[in-house]
C-alpha cells in the first residue's frame, strides 16, 4: 500500500520510519495561516486536515495520506512556529520554569473516508538561563518547529518531564495514528516494512 506523510517534518517522518514504516513525503503547501482558531487542540486538527487533504488530491484515491500538525497551548496563547529569533527567544524567556500543552492533530485519509483526532501532552520545560536560552536560539533549532522546542533534539534537554505520548511532542503520536489507521479498516502491521513483519 502506498503511504504518504504530508508533512515537510524530518522528526515525524524519523518517528514513522522507527516504526518500521517508509511513507513517501509530499508536502501540502498549504498556508497555515488561513485557518485561526481559539481552541489549539481544535486549531491543531483542522491544520492536520487541511494538509492531508491538500496532499489527498494530488494522489491516487488508494494511497493512505497522513497529514499532521502541532502547536503549543501555553496560559492561554497559542504557539505555532516562531516568527523569528527573537519571538523564540522571548517565548523561552516566559515558558521556562513552567508547562505548556503539545497538540498535534492528525488526519488519515483513504478512499474518500477520513479520520481527524488530536494527541495532547503535558510538557514541563527547564528553569534554563538567558545564556542557555540565546545560546539555543543561535542554533536556529527553535525556528522551524511548533512552540520553538523539540524534545528530541538540542532542546531534549530543556525538557524536565511530559506527561502523555513522547512521540507526540516529536509531532505525530503513534499510538493514535494506530487507532485512525484502523479506523479505515488497516492494520497498522500490514503498514510495516517486509523485513519488519
Amino acid at each position: 500500500m502506498r503511504v504518504i506523510l504530508a508533512s515537510a517534518s524530518p522528526a515525524r517522518l524519523a518517528t514513522l520510519r522507527s516504526a518500521g514504516i517508509d511513507p513517501e513525503v509530499i508536502v501540502s503547501g498549504v498556508d497555515e495561516d488561513r485557518i485561526a482558531s481559539a481552541d489549539a487542540a481544535n486549531l491543531a486538527a483542522a491544520l492536520a486536515q487541511l494538509k492531508c487533504r491538500a496532499v489527498a488530491e494530488q494522489v491516487d484515491a488508494d494511497a493512505l495520506v497522513i497529514g499532521c500538525d502541532s502547536v503549543l497551548a501555553f496560559e492561554g496563547e497559542i504557539f505555532g512556529k516562531p516568527a523569528g529569533p527573537v519571538e523564540a527567544a522571548g517565548r523561552w524567556r516566559r515558558m521556562r520554569g513552567r508547562s505548556g500543552v503539545l497538540h498535534s492533530g492528525h488526519c488519515v485519509r483513504r478512499a474518500g473516508r477520513e479520520f481527524v483526532e488530536t494527541a495532547s501532552t503535558v510538557v514541563h520545560f527547564a528553569d534554563i538561563s538567558d545564556a542557555e536560552i540565546d545560546a539555543y536560539v543561535a542554533t536556529g533549532e527553535p525556528l522551524a518547529v511548533a512552540g520553538a522546542f523539540t524534545i528530541d533534539g538540542l532542546g531534549g534537554a530543556f525538557i524536565t518531564g511530559i506527561e502523555g505520548d513522547h512521540h507526540n511532542v516529536v509531532g505525530l503520536s503513534l499510538p493514535l495514528l494506530r487507532e485512525l489507521v484502523g479506523d479505515l479498516g488497516i492494520a497498522w502491521t500490514d503498514l510495516w516494512r517486509p523485513s519488519e513483519g
